[in-house]
């Protein structure tokens, strides 16, 4: 390598470094906080280490029921959601990725007119509200079950596929729904992996689909929950919490509540990496 391609290198690990470092900051300082006291909290002392270390903020939220139920829901709605926008975005872009199938360009079209014109909150409103789906946990699962972006990345990455794998499971009797499911989905480990993160993440991150379609509490997730606590500036929302703990800072059960409510996403993204890479990476070379 040359003297320019060097310092190139070395110009953007520094960029890149530094882009980390101001992502990572706040973050250490939530968490920071999270651990220390009310007062060390109050008197601003926390930086991006614990100040006066304490698990009590931790003991607060976990010891609250509505925390746990909110949890529970998420899960629910991002485990069983992800199945669902798995199952019917491979269903449709394996079909679109065939070129026997004649009319897979006009519904290309009419899928990338969702991508540019969306329909305003009052009609989708209005569609839920017939269907039913107020306040239950298909409001949140189904209008959201393909992506029309995803979509086309999981079709770019079918079309990539050698086509006489298919010829010869179909050479061999299978039929569509079987060569799918024995051959087309084993090689598509890493974009459905990929598209199972995207899938997930939008699902454990979402609270605006539940802030409009959910009014009963006990259905809220776990980001509408966190919602009412961050928004709350005094013991409002989080006066429920704080009952039967002394010296409590609102803001440090702020803190905590954001910590658990971005950890499990922490913890399942190292396993999916591998396949996470390896997907974007083919998904956005094959067309």
């Amino acid at each position: 390598m040359n003297i320019k391609g060097r310092w190139f290198d070395w110009f953007n690990s520094i960029f890149l470094a530094l882009v980390g470092c101001l992502m990572v900051f706040p973050l250490l300082h939530v968490l920071a906080k999270s651990f220390s006291s009310s007062k060390a909290i109050n008197a601003g002392l926390v930086k991006l280490f614990p100040v006066d270390w304490t698990l009590v903020n931790y003991q607060v939220i976990l010891s609250d029921s509505s925390i746990w139920r909110a949890f529970l829901v998420s899960v629910i709605i991002t485990v069983g959601g992800t199945a669902i926008n798995l199952i019917l975005t491979a269903s449709l872009a394996y079909p679109l990725s065939r070129p026997e199938y004649t009319m897979r360009k006009v519904v290309l079209i009419f899928i990338l007119i969702t991508m540019i014109f969306q329909a305003p909150l009052i009609p989708n409103y209005l569609i839920i509200k017939n269907l039913h789906l107020l306040n239950t946990l298909w409001a949140l699962i189904i209008p959201s079950a393909i992506s029309a972006y995803n979509l086309f990345i999981m079709r770019s990455f079918f079309v990539g596929l050698p086509s006489e794998l298919i010829d010869s499971a179909r050479i061999d009797g299978a039929g569509e729904l079987r060569t799918m499911w024995s051959v087309i989905l084993p090689l598509s480990k890493p974009v459905m992996a990929t598209m199972g993160l995207f899938y997930a993440v939008s699902h454990w991150n979402s609270y605006s689909t539940a802030l409009y379609y959910i009014n009963n509490r006990a259905l809220y997730p776990l980001q509408m929950r966190l919602r009412e606590i961050v928004l709350s500036n005094d013991l409002g929302q989080a006066g429920s919490l704080l009952e039967g703990f002394n010296e409590v800072s609102p803001a440090g059960v702020q803190m905590a509540v954001i910590i658990v409510s971005v950890l499990p996403i922490i913890i399942v993204y190292p396993f999916l990496q591998k396949y996470f890479i390896k997907g974007m990476l083919i998904g956005s070379i094959k067309t």
